[in-house]
């Protein structure tokens, strides 16, 4: 992608734009392990409010946690994160990035307006910076002034939820993260500001592209990690922990291989090569949303698998331990339509098995299931890399 930004002789904080692949700076890898701390938090919170509330106050969380980053992502895309400037202004969404992090667990409870106002600050502040920041007479600048103003509506969803009990805030919190989702899909249409077009969004596909992929293996790392610390604290290394370590260690590799071993490099390609690169990425931050949550939930099933490998599978269990699997090969399902027009075979028929993984939990031990669900990613993962690549389906307009 070629284009050149309006005003950058001007606007000497927007990146180049001169053909090359945009490398991910030293900035933007320090800024995102503020992530791995948000993406061990939600999979804690899951695991100790294993319910249908617990599940939705995740998610919820979790599409904030990842809306920051996204939007994040892509500021750093367009403006180069080497600039002082625009480095400093990183660092303190970074600290704001923390706190809301810490809050997680008690967001729902005493530290919703902490978690609340740092989500705001972050999204709005950032989107501020950016309209000061750029040529005001520019596409991206109008742009940018759309976003201020969904921000500013779904502000006050999020801030009044967190003054409100808890049921309201559930529903008032809902709908924020709605609007923010919805808000991308309208090209940011709002009265009296217009509305924007993928078109004029002149990402670099291929560095927004490798983000996602970053994230993809922040999220990795982090079930490994928590993998690691479970079997650390134990204090005897049993055969029942050791093989419950074997199968964590094996679903991780599997859900690396699936992503990494078989389209993250032609997911490059298509966003490089696309001509609406902007359309494109907007499905790759909303796939990799789904992606991710699969990964956090399939850590919650190797946290239980860890902690107690011969302990009996409740139905709460047994439902996150097949939601895991689902959530990601879904995930990946999509994932691979966008990269290459088709929905594979193999993720269907592995969702399937994960469905039917569910009656057979209940009479089954954690260890069991942890297995199960290591051998279904594994077979999905060796039946797709044995599936001749397609070739990426750029698109035209």
């Amino acid at each position: 992608m070629t284009a050149k930004h309006p005003g950058a002789a001007r606007r000497p904080m927007l990146r180049d734009r001169d053909g090359h692949h945009a490398r991910v700076t030293f900035e933007e890898l320090f800024f995102d392990l503020v992530y791995v701390f948000a993406v061990t938090q939600l999979s804690h919170t899951l695991l100790h409010h294993l319910s249908l509330v617990g599940a939705l106050e995740t998610l919820i969380l979790w599409f904030a946690v990842w809306l920051g980053w996204q939007y994040t992502c892509w500021v750093t895309n367009w403006f180069d994160p080497e600039n002082p400037r625009l480095r400093s202004f990183l660092f303190v969404l970074m600290l704001l990035a923390l706190v809301m992090s810490a809050a997680i667990p008690d967001a729902f409870g005493d530290k919703a307006l902490v978690f609340a106002g740092c989500y705001v600050a972050i999204q709005l502040g950032r989107t501020l910076f950016v309209i000061f920041a750029l040529d005001p007479t520019t596409a991206l600048a109008a742009n940018y002034r759309r976003m201020a103003a969904w921000f500013t509506v779904s502000g006050c969803f999020w801030i009044g939820g967190a003054l409100v009990g808890h049921e309201m805030r559930l529903a008032l919190w809902g709908i924020a993260v709605l609007l923010e989702y919805i808000a991308p899909m309208t090209g940011f249409a709002f009265p009296g500001l217009g509305r924007s077009l993928t078109s004029e969004w002149t990402i670099e596909g291929g560095h927004l592209a490798e983000r996602c992929q970053l994230f993809v293996i922040l999220a990795l790392g982090e079930t490994l990690i928590a993998t690691g610390a479970t079997l650390a604290k134990g204090e005897a290394w049993s055969s029942p922990i050791l093989s419950a370590l074997g199968a964590t260690f094996l679903g991780t590799l599997a859900l690396w291989w699936l992503y990494f071993g078989t389209s993250s490099k032609d997911a490059t390609t298509k966003i490089s090569a696309s001509d609406d690169p902007g359309r494109i990425g907007a499905w790759f931050n909303y796939v990799h949303a789904i992606l991710v949550a699969g990964i956090i939930v399939c850590a919650v099933g190797n946290d239980l698998a860890m902690a107690h490998p011969a302990g009996h599978a409740s139905l709460p269990q047994v439902l996150v331990i097949a939601a895991g699997p689902i959530l990601y090969l879904a995930g990946s399902a999509i994932y691979r339509r966008v990269v290459y027009g088709r929905i594979p075979v193999s993720h269907l028929a592995g969702i399937v098995a994960a469905l039917a993984l569910a009656p057979i939990g209940l009479n089954a031990n954690l260890l069991t299931m942890g297995w199960l669900t290591t051998l279904l990613l594994a077979t999905v993962a060796i039946w797709e890399s044995r599936t001749p690549r397609a070739v990426p389906a750029i698109e035209r307009h």
